[in-house]
């Protein structure tokens, strides 16, 4: 594996999992340190050449360029994933510039995660030959409901209260995500006196483009002027995430824009009940509102805590929900169906099917 990393303590060379990761450092802050990033990984992939039958490049950004030039050069054909809504699209690549189209368009295939993301290629005039649907994948094993022994050891372990409901979200802070959205809901079933913890889980400073540092530090001072510090719990990026889902009690996704959310059925593998923005093409091909999740509609602050407060309210409702929940992933969106549709695609490239 090859990737670009913001986080500049990382290990330039790695092996995880017995694959080797090799590690460009980029600060996104910097036209000097992109521009040094993209010659490295044309350096990079040079020196992988004799190794390689093929390159997949996951979503859009400067490094496409370089990369399909470089594989032009070296003769390797490419497989392009597609995971970001309003980002990872031909139009946008298409706005641009006629290199950084060339280079979408120069991918024998597009695995899109989500059927907003085909519609999307659709009307970018991409080939309909060229696109597959191709959803993300969660770890079912890893990401399992709880048993009762497991939740107890987790909340003691993590220091949650074993009785009280935590409500959990896990992503970076951006707007586009609306923590303060989920904030704002939770804080009318605090002014009931309806006692939770609301635990968020995700970066909230980072050099990432999309991270907006003001907005925990605007929950933290409005939770302290409820007398409610001691409640709202920030959880700084983990790579231990299962151990959060499995000692919570339901989660929630506020986000405005997303396409396959990897988060979203994190939760649901580990039989929580979901509640979600509703958005179509992306949520609401995942989740059957009232069956394995709750849908409601963007930006809807009422609705959502409405959602909430059914989820606490009712627990056999919400214990249901979750067990279909886990049934959804484990039939549609198991990793191993992942791993089965990428290698379908590479051998159609490679000619082999």
């Amino acid at each position: 594996m090859l990737v670009t990393a913001v986080n500049s303590t990382l290990a330039p060379d790695e092996v995880i999992d017995e694959v080797p990761v090799s590690r460009v450092i980029v600060d996104v802050r910097s036209r000097f340190s992109k521009a040094a990033a993209s010659a490295q990984l044309v350096s990079r992939l040079a020196q992988m050449r004799s190794t390689l039958d093929l390159i997949h490049v996951h979503g859009l950004s400067q490094k496409n360029v370089p990369v399909a030039l470089m594989a032009r050069a070296i003769g390797k054909p490419i497989v392009l994933t597609l995971h970001t809504s309003g980002q990872d699209e031909p139009q946008v690549a298409a706005a641009q510039g006629s290199l950084a189209r060339w280079a979408f368009d120069s991918a024998r295939l597009v695995l899109p995660v989500s059927p907003n993301l085909v519609r999307r290629c659709e009307e970018g005039g991409v080939d309909a030959s060229a696109v597959r649907l191709t959803p993300n994948g969660v770890d079912t094993n890893r990401f399992r409901p709880a048993t009762s022994d497991d939740r107890a050891r987790l909340r003691c372990e993590l220091q949650w209260p074993e009785r009280d409901p935590v409500i959990v979200f896990v992503g970076f802070f951006s707007r586009d995500k609306r923590p303060d959205l989920l904030f704002r809901a939770w804080s009318r079933l605090a002014a009931e006196g309806r006692l939770s913890k609301l635990v968020y889980i995700g970066a909230t400073a980072s050099t990432y483009f999309e991270i907006d540092r003001s907005m925990a530090a605007q929950i933290r001072a409005e939770a302290a002027r409820l007398g409610r510090a001691d409640d709202v719990l920030f959880v700084e990026a983990t790579h231990a995430v299962d151990r959060y889902l499995r000692a919570a009690d339901v989660f929630v996704l506020s986000s405005v824009r997303e396409a396959h959310p990897v988060a979203l059925l994190e939760a649901m593998s580990c039989g929580l009940p979901v509640i979600a923005s509703r958005l179509p093409g992306s949520t609401d091909v995942i989740i059957e509102n009232g069956v394995n999740g709750c849908l409601v509609p963007p930006d809807d602050e009422a609705a959502m805590a409405n959602a909430l407060s059914a989820m606490l309210g009712n627990p056999a409702m919400a214990g249901a929900m979750g067990s279909r929940a886990r049934d959804s992933v484990v039939s549609r969106y198991d990793i191993r169906q992942t791993a089965e549709r990428w290698l379908d695609a590479y051998y159609a490239v490679l000619g082999r099917v």
